[in-house]
């Protein structure tokens, strides 16, 4: 491997070495990914975790074993394990709550269990109490019925038998007039019971609420302790980080600046090689002395330091011209116009803005404001999707997407007119998406 290679390797993944490192992302670089390239870079730090508790684990019993430390106390042997629920795609499958297709925000699904709840609690109790109303008003009118029959049968031995039936049908009478008191007395009893239902749900609901805002505050505090020890942590690590990339920059920079010192002084000298004899006299005019001229030297290009991220909109035409422009990066194969799918320094509501009246499978490419690279912006029937391409190396990639490497941005584009970029979504480049204003959104690039 040359030293460029090897330097371009460091560039290539520092970005999710820093991620990994500190368990944390900038939520402005967060929302520049994509859903795939979310639960992937999930999945990278929940492995990160595990590998670190793995390595204390093993510390520590390294650490009994010499008897720095007391040994445990041992547990009971489990067959307790972990097993992650896989996807279609036969990835881990990650899933946001709040962030999915058809979810609801997290709120709104707390407001609903916390009403259900205490509707479930408010019926239960109403349930209870009719119940011992309905037994009430059963025993009541059971009772007095009892009472009656037995009055009437003692009355009715007494009356003559011509008179029978006038003492059924006043037994009939009285039975229906018992019968609608008895109608009457359960709907007041249910309308009762209804009030008081609404009345203990919107009690228990209250008390719900004050129980939820009250642990919600808890939390919070609870998170601005860990944000502070994480804080403090993180200042106790960064003199140590910033003699490590202070070395690591110096030995990007070096490297690069040789390798773009040969290529310009051999360019150079092979240029002057063809140039006529006049030209080389007046080049060493200033040799005293008759003889060949001497060796022509080298000349050391001049170069630039790259923060390590960009930070305004000048140093990032300043990257492009620097180290873009040599690759020809936005050209058309092997021609000297731009290739109508390349645009400048927009944002992504623009980059949705140029796609919304185009068909599925159009696309465009953009610079990234975020990283040393590219954003591809692709229309989807529903919707677009961003994807990164990593430019900080000597190659061109997906970030988190696509393991595969190109020389150039042209070949990537390319290869994905015929490959998808990713299984789950099947995204394959169709119809490129050109500019709309003159001039055009890169002219500063070229300038």
């Amino acid at each position: 491997m040359t030293a460029e290679g090897y330097a371009g390797r460091i560039r290539g993944g520092i970005m999710l070495q820093q991620i990994l490192h500190d368990m944390y992302i900038d939520p402005e670089l967060l929302a520049e990914l994509s859903d795939v390239q979310k639960h992937i870079l999930f999945y990278k730090m929940r492995e990160e975790q595990l590998r670190r508790w793995k390595e204390r684990e093993t510390w520590e019993a390294l650490a009994q074993d010499e008897g720095l430390r007391p040994p445990k106390t041992k547990r009971a042997a489990s067959d307790k394990h972990i097993q992650w629920l896989l996807g279609a795609d036969g990835e881990v499958w990650v899933w946001i709550m709040g962030e999915g297709p058809g979810d609801k925000p997290y709120e709104e699904i707390s407001e609903e269990l916390i009403a259900e709840r205490a509707r479930l609690q408010a019926q239960r109790e109403a349930e209870e109490l009719w119940r011992q109303k309905e037994a009430e008003i059963t025993k009541k009118f059971r009772d007095a019925l009892a009472n009656e029959k037995a009055r009437i049968l003692a009355e009715k031995w007494k009356v003559e038998m011509e008179d029978r039936k006038a003492a059924k049908v006043l037994e009939e009478r009285i039975h229906e007039e018992f019968k609608r008191k008895e109608e009457e007395e359960r709907k007041r009893g249910e309308e009762q019971i209804r009030l008081q239902e609404e009345q203990r749900a919107k009690e228990l609901y209250w008390t719900l609420k004050q129980a939820q805002l009250h642990c919600q505050a808890s939390e919070k505090e609870e998170q601005e302790w860990e944000e502070q020890l994480r804080r403090s942590k993180a200042a106790d690590e960064e003199r140590s980080r910033r003699a490590q990339r202070a070395r690591d920059e110096y030995r990007r920079h070096s490297l690069r600046a040789i390798q773009k010192g040969t290529v310009a002084g051999l360019s150079s000298m092979f240029r002057e090689l063809g140039q006529s004899h006049e030209q080389e006299a007046r080049l060493y005019h200033h040799l005293p002395g008759p003889g060949p001229p001497q060796p022509l030297a080298l000349p050391v290009s001049r170069t630039w330091e790259r923060p390590l991220r960009p930070v305004s909109r000048d140093v990032i035409v300043r990257w492009f011209k620097e180290e873009q422009l040599p690759r020809r990066a936005g050209f058309e194969r092997n021609t000297k116009f731009i290739a109508p799918w390349f645009h400048g320094i927009i944002s992504r509501e623009d980059a949705e803005d140029l796609l919304e009246n185009m068909t599925e499978g159009a696309f465009l490419v953009r610079v990234s404001e975020k990283i040393w690279g590219y954003t591809l912006s692709y229309r989807l029937q529903k919707g677009f999707k961003h994807f990164l391409v990593d430019a900080s190396g000597d190659f061109y990639s997906f970030l988190g997407v696509d393991p595969n490497r190109h020389a150039t941005l042209t070949d990537l584009v390319d290869f994905h007119k015929e490959e998808i970029i990713t299984v789950s979504g099947g995204e394959l480049l169709q119809e490129p998406c050109g500019q709309r204003d003159s001039p055009p959104d890169y002219h500063l690039l070229f300038e």
